[in-house]
């Protein structure tokens, strides 16, 4: 038998590496603007970088429910890799067929994430941010700062309120923050909720905030906002401490975006291969410590000032609603009927 040299087995290896490398283009569909500037600086270029063959377009329709329309729209014809969703919509394109199961044979990440990452994205995709609810308020015109939702229902921010209604996820989170503020359970219904913020309504100037809350508060145009805790850290480091973030004491909950390869993907392995890199520890690290979402990956090592000022601090966790998103995905479209027929009508806007 011929005897293989160490130099020929290696070379063999270094042909082998090279064939299994992924290549071609892929389409990433995620948030556009902010997150789309720090997503492609964080997570994007370098997996360019590790992976050379592949091309990676970014596209950024505004809103999860938008994404979903062009996967059903697509759904013949995919033209879309990888999206980056909310995980309502996400538990809906997993119910439709829209995305690909995966397992950690194909993802070798999964196995790093925290429990909540891979529940909450069932047979698919899973986590890949975690993020919370907060108020933002212009701090040149609101001192001292608030510590509580109840401050949103003072007669002096009449006509200075965005509040996002739903389907905005945001409109979710906060009917059940409401609800468990005035004594009640989301799980068993959100009667008092719908009944403080119809209350409310008549203070808010809008419940669809163009383009965001934040650049309304920016713009003199509102005091207090809707948001979420990533976007309202990054926010209030530009404007230079005028954005200020609220916990509310009366409690948040995690906005979570999952990231999911689309079934029937134009280019399956360089998707899957960019999945497994967004959840793994380099990029998780990366991302917290430039936006401030929590990371999913349990073993990323994000620096001790970015892990403070996201949903994984300790000091917030006993804040938390453990929401059910699947049992929300149930109840949304009535919720959405009640905001519109009970709380946005008595806007009189």
């Amino acid at each position: 038998m011929r005897r293989i040299t160490l130099a020929a087995a290696l070379a063999a290896l270094a042909v082998a590496s090279a064939s299994a490398q992924p290549s071609g283009t892929i389409t990433v569909m995620a948030y556009s603007g902010i997150f789309e500037e720090n997503y492609t600086a964080a997570v994007v270029e370098p997996f360019k970088a590790r992976f050379p063959g592949v091309q990676v377009t970014y596209f950024g329709p505004g809103t999860s429910a938008q994404m979903l329309g062009i996967l059903r729209s697509q759904r013949s014809s995919p033209q879309i890799d990888v999206v980056i969703m909310d995980t309502t919509t996400a538990a809906i394109a997993c119910r439709e067929g829209l995305v690909e199961k995966l397992s950690p044979a194909q993802v070798p990440a999964l196995d790093e994430l925290v429990p909540l990452a891979r529940q909450s994205g069932g047979e698919c995709g899973p986590a890949v941010t975690f993020d919370h609810f907060v108020i933002v308020y212009d701090t040149t015109k609101v001192s001292p700062a608030p510590t509580s939702l109840k401050a949103l229902w003072d007669e002096r921010w009449r006509g200075r309120l965005s509040v996002s209604a739903p389907p905005n996820i945001q409109g979710l989170v906060l009917t059940a923050i409401v609800e468990r503020m005035e004594g009640g359970n989301y799980t068993r219904g959100v009667d008092k909720a719908i009944a403080k913020l119809r209350e409310l309504a008549p203070l808010v100037q809008t419940f669809n905030p163009s383009p965001d809350g934040y650049s309304l508060i920016l713009n003199d145009q509102v005091t207090f906002a809707t948001g979420w805790n990533a976007r309202s850290q990054l926010y209030h480091d530009q404007s230079n401490g005028r954005i200020g973030v609220m916990l509310p004491e009366e409690g948040t909950a995690f906005q979570i975006n999952m990231i999911n390869v689309v079934a029937n993907a134009p280019n399956r392995a360089a998707a899957i291969a960019f999945t497994n890199w967004a959840l793994g520890v380099e990029a998780q690290t990366t991302f917290t410590n430039r936006m401030f979402y929590g990371p999913t990956n349990a073993r990323a090592t994000p620096n001790p000032d970015a892990l403070a000022r996201t949903a994984a601090d300790p000091r917030y966790r006993d804040r938390v609603i453990p929401l059910d998103w699947n049992d929300i995905v149930q109840v949304r479209d009535t919720w959405n009927n009640r905001w519109r027929r009970e709380v946005i009508a008595a806007g009189g806007r």
